[in-house]
């Protein structure tokens, strides 16, 4: 279940209440009159089920009430009430298939941002990753991938094209086509300088590195596992599981290609480097092609249940 705060203006509470109680999915309304201040109106509470929120969200952005008040959406831990389990039977679906497509949008955007933090995660990302290369160490491979925040941006542009949001998309591109050059530069830059105090050697970079030889030498398997992440990833952002998005991150050789490119360039191995930048494009567009068509099959699929599944209440109603 969800809980729904909106501040509406007393002219317009009627209206919303209305909203609400026509709405298969909902409960536990409350009106408090003249609650707010700021902006000033009624303060409306509600809880609502998830799978028949996305829909409710929509028609309350489009009545303009976003404009003149406010719209507050959080999750509900634990709610002891029959009202809310028999709300939840009412709603068509399960509401861990459902797309809060607001919420897709607002999370995406705030990671998908060219920030410094942003800068500053992946740039460390691909300097552990050159490490790791040099050490040939699964491990800070593997941590590499965890450190790295590409899978922000990367679902921004999915979900700019899935919920077509064109200024999320470019917002998105942009942290990634600035982000990866830059994040590159600065950990070839940082290679010399280690080169320079003699922690790393070419000699080193030069000797077989068996464990971690796969960031550079893509195949028809690196666009294939790019494929399976990029719908697992958007899968776990639309259901909000987590845990799997960590498994994502570390199953794609986005930041460590990036990394190994940096390291190859800095000591002149121009070969490999292409090599790097080629797995680099691969599981990036793997993932872009992927994430997307997951999306909009979720987008049909769940428009499907909605107009298909019968609700408790409409078949109590037959």
């Amino acid at each position: 279940m969800l809980h729904l705060r909106i501040i509406v203006p007393s002219a317009r509470t009627e209206e919303v209440v209305a909203e609400l109680t026509s709405t298969v999915g909902t409960a536990h309304l409350v009106v408090l009159p003249g609650a707010a201040r700021d902006p000033a109106g009624d303060l409306v509470l509600c809880d609502v089920a998830r799978e028949a929120a996305d829909e409710l969200l929509r028609r309350l952005r489009a009545s303009g009430l976003a404009e003149v008040g406010s719209v507050s959406v959080e999750d509900i831990d634990l709610s002891l009430s029959e009202r809310s389990e028999r709300a939840q039977e009412e709603a068509p679906g399960a509401g861990v298939d459902a797309v809060l497509w607001e919420s897709l949008i607002d999370s995406t955007q705030e990671e998908s941002r060219l920030t410094f933090t942003f800068l500053v995660f992946l740039t460390v990302a691909t300097m552990l990753a050159a490490c790791g290369v040099l050490l040939d160490s699964a491990i800070l491979i593997v941590g590499a991938m965890v450190v790295g925040p590409e899978l922000g941006p990367l679902a921004g542009v999915c979900t700019s094209l899935a919920a077509w949001a064109p200024r999320l998309g470019l917002r998105s591109l942009a942290a990634l086509l600035v982000g990866f050059p830059l994040a590159m530069l600065l950990t070839a830059a940082f290679s010399l300088v280690m080169d320079g105090f003699g922690v790393f050697s070419k000699a080193q970079f030069e000797q077989p590195h068996p464990t971690v030889e796969f960031v550079w030498q893509p195949d028809i398997m690196s666009f294939v596992v790019a494929l399976l992440a990029g719908v697992a990833g958007m899968v776990s952002l639309t259901s909000a599981k987590s845990a799997a998005l960590v498994g994502v991150t570390i199953s794609v050789t986005t930041v460590p290609a990036a990394g190994h490119a940096a390291l190859a360039l800095s000591y002149g191995h121009v070969t490999e480097a292409l090599g790097s930048m080629l797995q680099l494009g691969v599981n990036l567009a793997g993932i872009l092609v992927a994430g997307t068509l997951t999306l909009l099959v979720q987008k049909l699929s769940w428009a499907w249940v909605r107009n298909m599944v019968p609700t408790r209440r409409s078949r109590s109603a037959g």
